[in-house]
């Protein structure tokens, strides 16, 4: 009986998957065939056992012929064939020529072309094969021969990650079937033409994301090939919103267009009274943002065998978006000194943070504050394929000791201890909403579920926030993971007032119910409208189901006794503020009510105290106190007027221009105490951006940016911003000094690259005034063919 020889290069005959290779990025070279020993040796059956027991004392012909293999199962292929692994005898040459090798791979990959029409990604400016999982696609394999059923085999591998397994899903072998099934990765032949096989490619619903080296096997009589690796057949593939069994999918077609396809949105910021909101460039189809988001994932240094699940992926983004831990994307700074980067209010999208971040080698950007986490957060949850949308939520509550209210400390003189008061009240604050089933929780808690980026607080000891439920949050159901307490008490936390004792022990005095969580704001789908969606965190104040859902949630804070029977209250005060409020440089007036709903008189003593206030609702300085005593009438209403001049205030100004009336007080006859806090902000001047004549593709354009300065003092060393996607990359542009109500213009040259409605953005920045941008469309022609 011949002696069969399995070596490397005859591995077709023990199995369809021979090898399983571990390391990513290895390129496996096409294997020669060598042709057989022709002197292969009689072996009787007594001797081949005597030396498969011991191999040292009967030593086998041509050993170094001899590897270990790994069996699949499949059916040798030697006796497929009939030969019973006897093989002929061939030179070099002869083999070489029966070998099934692979010429070359059509991924198809056009930006127009079928697969990425159907996969949404040719809006992807890149010319990678963009895909997006539970889907199939179509691919062109040129093999050296005809590919014959009967004798030959193929398969497709995929590796991701350092560390491709299998048994991780980092590694995917995809083999040929008759026909493809769902939920699996496998490949059939749609139509071959001689040499050409057209291949249907499915992927599961639950893929991982990210980058994949494709390699092809083919296996025959004669030996086995494997393709060389070519980083351009590299497969991106996404998480995908239009798949039904994909966790991320959303029904309707228009809400997948705005929270994935839409490039640029509308971030609002300012008070609840003074809505501001400027446009940011998401940017997730520019060139090199998905390269850059991956290279963000890989730096988080978690596996990526865990990348197929978005509660995973949208944790992770949370904590890289942010540089405390782990030096992720931003660096942020809330101190009002930006001389080493750039100051928050500069940026205007996401793309040159992105690109930088990747360019650097993963050194933060410098600088960043919510809005920036947040839309640079919703570029990548975006690109990735996770629905999301950038949301502002005004009288946001900083919780910083898990209590689940906002705690005010005041001394027996009723002035703060500031020492005391970390929890803050936040003007406003920007984070992310992102869409996705959470089959993690029980039944009801899927949809929408906020991520924060901006670090604030651990969670599982770094600083991330999210993915939690809405659902839970609006029904205070803290329990639920992730990071419940923390939302709720952003948008729901009662603020109560605890005053020092003589002997040193704090008394509850007081409590507000309405003073966190209002008019929570994201851009509207199909629209730049500002769209509330307040109702979806919170149940409407005041109602029994809100109060129900905010005792439900303080249940497990560490103040559940705060919850006791209110007290009686006579006398009520309110602080209004006429139309849109006062502009920089102006003086701010607003109005104090007060009112007596007793049938008695009532004494009330008033301290009032005007500060200016970084947004995060951290003081920065006092810059007015007054105190008044006042007498009320039974069922009396008085109407105070009160003003802060500019020169009170125009030497303590810093970025968000904000500013924070408190008010507080006792009245004699009932001890009753009152205490309120209204933020506002002074409106700054929008840049005024139109264009000059025509935009066409590869044509030279020129718009003319317009700015007026509000404040009575020279600008000294501004710097104007500009971007638009299509238009221009990101450029600064150092202007100068600015003079007193000096209104001034630049014109911009540009080559726009895209057609369609375009958005040109700009930005004006310096350090007497930040907060100022604007923003034209831009309709830009095709490339005229005349004259060509």
């Amino acid at each position: 009986m011949p002696i069969e020889m399995w070596s490397m290069r005859n591995r077709a005959a023990v199995g369809r998957f021979p090898t399983v290779t571990l390391g990513f990025g290895e390129d496996t070279e096409e294997e020669t065939e060598q042709p057989e020993e022709n002197n292969v040796q009689e072996e009787n059956a007594c001797q081949q056992w005597l030396r498969k027991v011991c191999p040292c004392c009967c030593p086998r012909t041509n050993d170094e012929d001899i590897t270990d293999t790994l069996v699949t199962g499949v059916d040798d292929a030697d006796k497929e064939d009939g030969t019973n692994g006897e093989k002929p005898e061939t030179d070099d040459s002869e083999l070489d020529g029966l070998l099934l090798k692979v010429r070359s791979v059509d991924l198809m990959k056009s930006k127009s072309g079928e697969n990425r029409t159907k996969h949404h990604t040719n809006l992807y400016q890149s010319d990678n094969f963009i895909i997006r999982r539970g889907q199939n696609f179509q691919m062109w394999v040129t093999l050296s021969r005809p590919f014959n059923a009967n004798t030959d085999k193929l398969h497709l591998e995929l590796k991701t990650g350092p560390l491709p397994m299998v048994s991780k899903g980092t590694h995917v072998i995809i083999p040929l079937a008759e026909k493809l099934e769902n939920n699996r990765w496998e490949a059939a032949v749609v139509s071959q033409e001689d040499k050409r096989m057209k291949l249907s490619v499915n992927s599961p619903p639950t893929a991982i994301i990210g980058r994949y080296q494709l390699t092809v096997e083919t296996s025959s009589t004669n030996g086995q090939s494997v393709s060389k690796h070519d980083p351009a057949n590299d497969i991106y593939v996404l998480f995908n919103p239009w798949c039904e069994e994909d966790t991320v999918f959303m029904h309707s077609e228009d809400e997948r267009q705005e929270y994935v396809l839409n490039d640029v949105g509308r971030i609002y910021y300012g008070t609840e009274n003074q809505i501001g909101a400027r446009t940011w460039n998401y940017g997730q189809l520019d060139d090199g943002i998905l390269a850059a988001c991956l290279f963000v994932l890989e730096r988080s240094g978690t596996p990526p065998s865990g990348w197929g699940d978005p509660v995973n992926v949208v944790r992770i983004i949370s904590a890289m978006i942010n540089s405390l831990d782990d030096r992720g994307v931003v660096q942020g700074n809330w101190s009002g000194n930006y001389s080493s980067g750039n100051s928050p209010t500069v940026w205007s999208g996401s793309v040159e943070i992105l690109k930088q971040y990747h360019k650097n080698g993963g050194t933060p950007v410098r600088y960043g504050q919510c809005w920036v986490f947040a839309g640079v957060a919703t570029t990548m949850l975006r690109c990735l394929g996770v629905p999301s949308r950038t949301v502002t939520n005004y009288s946001s509550a900083h919780d910083t000791d898990v209590s689940l209210t906002t705690d005010v400390y005041l001394d027996e003189k009723l002035e703060p201890i500031d020492h005391l008061n970390a929890d803050s009240i936040w003007n406003f604050h920007v984070w992310n909403d992102c869409w996705m089933a959470r089959p993690d929780l029980p039944p009801g808690y899927g949809g929408w579920q906020a991520v924060d980026s901006t670090p604030q607080e651990t969670s599982q000891g770094t600083f991330r926030c999210g993915p939690a439920s809405l659902a839970a949050v609006r029904n205070g159901q803290v329990y639920l993971k992730h990071d419940s307490p923390f939302v709720f008490a952003e948008v729901n936390s009662d603020k109560i007032y605890w005053q020092r004792n003589a002997d040193g022990t704090f008394s509850q005095i007081y409590s507000e119910k309405k003073t966190v969580g209002h008019k929570i704001s994201t851009k509207a789908v199909g629209s730049d409208e500002r769209s509330d969606i307040t109702h979806l965190y919170k149940h409407p104040e005041g109602t029994e189901a809100e109060r129900i859902a905010v005792e439900t949630a303080c249940r497990y804070g560490t103040k559940a006794e705060a919850y006791s029977a209110p007290t009686a209250e006579d006398i009520s005060v309110e602080v209004t503020m006429e139309g849109e409020g006062p502009t920089m440089g102006g003086d701010a007036e607003l109005t104090i009510k007060l009112r007596n709903s007793s049938s008695e008189q009532r004494t009330v003593i008033l301290h009032s105290q005007a500060s200016v206030m970084y947004y995060t609702g951290v003081h920065k300085a006092t810059v007015r106190k007054d105190n008044a005593n006042m007498d009320m009438l039974p069922n009396e209403e008085k109407i105070l007027e009160w003003a802060l001049n500019y020169k009170d205030y125009k030497d303590h100004l810093i970025d968000q221009a904000a500013l924070m009336l408190t008010l507080s007080g006792r009245v004699t006859e009932t001890k009753q105490v009152l205490a309120t806090q209204f933020s506002f902000r002074l409106r700054t001047p929008d840049l005024i951006i139109k264009l000059i004549g025509k935009a066409v593709v590869g044509k030279k354009t020129a718009v003319e940016i317009s700015f007026t300065n509000p404040l009575p003092q020279v600008l000294r060393a501004v710097m104007f911003h500009v971007e638009g996607l299509g238009l221009v990359t990101a450029r600064k542009i150092h202007y100068g000094d600015i003079g007193s109500h000096a209104t001034v213009s630049l014109t911009e040259h540009f080559i726009p690259t895209l057609s369609g409605r375009r958005k040109l953005l700009a930005s004006l920045d310096c350090k007497q005034l930040t907060q100022v941008h604007g923003v034209t469309d831009i309709t830009v022609g095709e490339k005229s063919s005349a004259g060509l």
